[in-house]
């Protein structure tokens, strides 16, 4: 059975056989449906359009009569979040709770901070709708549309859940001498998203009065977004973390800040610890957590308990540091990493996506 990608939520649902119109089980949205042929590199299939249509559709007012519609992808939407969580599915790094911290920050955005559904883009390796498998490409052309258009006043959540790297730096723009990377689920093949690249494409748009937040749950993401600031919060204080070299980091005028699972230098783990059964980031765990207990936390408070929290799970061995410490022969606690391409009071500053 086909199935059908929701122009409104952009989640995908089997099609119902033999009828026009269906109800998008994730949003209620009403569709239209009709079919078109295309001609691929392999044998035929079948590609289908979908319209929304009624109350539900954001592309209508309430006080019109159901009609089919286009919706319209020109609608500029002041809140948008592009979410990945990659698997690396039949590998043997293969990681089993990147959807699951998929699902955990979609519904934050939509339940807790009001996001539109038709305003995310998921990309996992469980989408059947190719152009949303979390690859290279798709992972940039994803991070080029969060940013387009954007206005004063927007709110933009960019959210990785997978692999990161350091590979040497070769630029001088690194005060540690590497540069961070995300890996997409063909890494192997297409090669990684370095920081540099992640900076140009998101950071440096951003206008002003536009705040990005970048919530990376992969190992050596500290610096993954090369922002200017990071918090030290173990002195209470920013440090600087502008490149040696000079080059520019900034934002076009608005404000980029970025929460990672860890320091450049240390591993993230995905455990059950948390959930009793199912895999997750701990980053990804420990933010909701810590979001829906106290609405109104701020920056301070958030890395302070999350960092707290990790802390305790380590003295009772659940996220496996005394592995890594055997491992890498020294000692790699994971601490939560807070930066900014501006400094600000975190202890003031409530946190609002």
């Amino acid at each position: 059975m086909d199935n059908i990608t929701c122009p409104n939520c952009y989640n995908q649902f089997p099609a119902t056989p033999h009828s026009a119109t269906h109800s998008c089980k994730f949003c209620k949205a009403n569709i239209s449906v009709e079919k078109s042929e295309t001609v691929p590199k392999g044998p035929l299939q079948i590609r289908w359009t979908t319209r929304l249509f009624g109350s539900n559709s954001l592309c209508s007012t309430p006080d019109q009569k159901p009609k089919y519609t286009k919706c319209s992808t020109s609608r500029h939407q002041p809140k948008k979040a592009v979410l990945c969580g990659v698997s690396y599915t039949k590998k043997k790094y293969k990681l089993k709770g990147t959807v699951n911290d998929v699902t955990r920050m979609k519904s934050l955005l939509v339940d807790r901070f009001c996001f539109p559904e038709n305003a995310i883009r998921v990309l996992t390796e469980e989408q059947s709708d190719p152009s949303f498998i979390p690859t290279k490409k798709n992972i940039q052309k994803a991070l080029s549309w969060l940013v387009e258009d954007c206005k004063s006043g927007d709110s933009l959540v960019f959210y990785f859940s997978g692999h990161g790297l350091r590979q040497p730096d070769f630029s001088n723009d690194e005060i540690d001498g590497y540069d961070e990377t995300i890996c997409p689920s063909d890494f192997m093949t297409a090669g990684m998203i370095f920081d540099n690249d992640i900076n140009t494409t998101i950071v440096k748009p951003l206008k002003k009065d536009v705040k990005l937040h970048a919530i990376v749950d992969a190992c050596h993401s500290g610096t993954i977004l090369d922002l200017e600031h990071v918090y030290n919060h173990k002195e209470k204080k920013w440090d600087n973390n502008k490149p040696p070299s000079g080059a520019s980091k900034s934002t076009n005028g608005g404000l980029a800040i970025s929460l990672s699972a860890c320091a450049d230098d240390q591993m993230a783990a995905d455990t059950s610890a948390f959930t009793g059964k199912e895999m997750t980031g701990v980053l990804t765990f420990l933010l909701v957590q810590m979001i829906t207990e106290n609405p109104h936390i701020t920056y301070g408070d958030l890395l302070n308990k999350i960092n707290e929290k990790i802390v305790l799970a380590n003295k009772k061995g659940f996220l496996n540091v005394q592995l890594l410490k055997k491992l890498f022969r020294r000692n790699l606690p994971q601490e939560c990493q807070l930066s900014s391409s501006k400094i600000f009071d975190v202890n003031k500053e409530e946190f609002k996506l």
